[in-house]
């Protein structure tokens, strides 16, 4: 039977920063303590095991490669067929706990922006790739598949995922509003880069965007954020002009409702924990009542998008 009404976590914390093992043991330990906190199901950022690449967006790639940046971050990627993959999934199945991890897969020489979700049990109900990784990620990171718009069942119900600037694609979001989305992890990483200047990439327009996405799907949102941490900045920031650009913190993870309704009480910019939620599912179909995309809102003799092909039908 589905749980109704259950807390769910929203990480705000950064990763042991390109260690895989030590980041695989401070995410059984956020597991653990979003388990004794009361939680059910748990999220985390974009790309947090093993850290974000960060370097990427402060010089060119020869820069990187004469740093190792590349050469170590492909070392420290994540391996679904490794022992942390197993350490996670165990952790899943010891705290009871829906897990909804941001990865950077290994497949091969080849590297994926990923998300990982697994059940109570420990099982994998999905693993989805970034279809499109943003401009500076590319050099990086390769594209996912049309396989990648995934929606799956739980006990706590239907959970879906996006990555960062996937959430400004129309169709992607449709694609799961099709689906019938009930929770939607919407996985960013730190909101630290170029601030406050660069407002696109900040937290105010993205944040946007998952709230917008809550009161667009009619579902709950956890909105994960990691942190950029002194270590972080000691390590890719070799100039002041670098030292500028990655500022500390960054942390803006939040958690919107079926209403468009800001949940929980934020944590503070710098401050590493748990955003814990209450999750009311009777709220969903209070919320969409009022306006469903995908149905008594919707003109599909007008536009429709097929959700099983990914493609638009005039």
């Amino acid at each position: 039977m589905s749980e109704s009404r259950f807390v769910a976590a929203v990480v705000q914390a950064a990763p042991q920063y390109l260690d895989i093992e030590a980041s695989t043991g401070k995410a059984v330990e956020l597991i653990r303590s979003a388990a004794e906190s009361g939680a059910q199901m748990i999220a985390f950022p974009e790309l947090w095991l093993p850290g974000y690449p960060w370097w990427a967006w402060l010089g060119p790639q020869a820069w990187a490669d004469s740093r190792g940046f590349a050469s170590r971050y492909r070392r420290e990627a994540f391996d679904y067929s490794g022992p942390n993959a197993q350490r996670l999934s165990e952790a899943a199945r010891r705290y009871d706990m829906v897990v909804a991890m941001g990865v950077a897969e290994r497949a091969g020489d080849t590297l994926y922006i990923g998300q990982w979700l697994i059940d109570q049990d420990g099982q994998t109900l999905w693993r989805r790739r970034k279809l499109k990784p943003g401009l500076v990620e590319r050099g990086l990171f390769a594209d996912g598949d049309g396989d990648n718009l995934n929606v799956a069942d739980t006990p706590l119900g239907r959970v879906g995922g996006l990555c960062c600037g996937e959430h400004r694609q129309p169709l992607f979001k449709y694609a799961l509003h099709r689906q019938h989305e009930d929770i939607h992890v919407a996985a960013w990483p730190s909101f630290s880069l170029d601030q406050p200047q660069a407002v696109g990439i900040g937290p105010q327009v993205n944040n946007a965007l998952s709230q917008v996405y809550a009161v667009e799907g009619g579902c709950y949102v956890l909105a994960p954020c990691a942190l950029v941490t002194d270590a972080m900045i000691e390590l890719v920031c070799d100039t002041p002009e670098r030292r500028a650009r990655l500022q500390k913190g960054g942390g803006f993870a939040r958690a919107f409702g079926p209403h468009g309704n800001a949940l929980g009480v934020p944590l503070g910019e710098c401050e590493e924990g748990l955003l814990l939620v209450t999750i009311e599912r009777d709220e969903i179909p209070a919320a969409k009542m009022g306006y469903d995309v995908c149905g008594h809102s919707a003109r599909l003799d007008v536009v429709d998008l097929d959700a099983r092909s990914h493609t638009v039908k005039p």
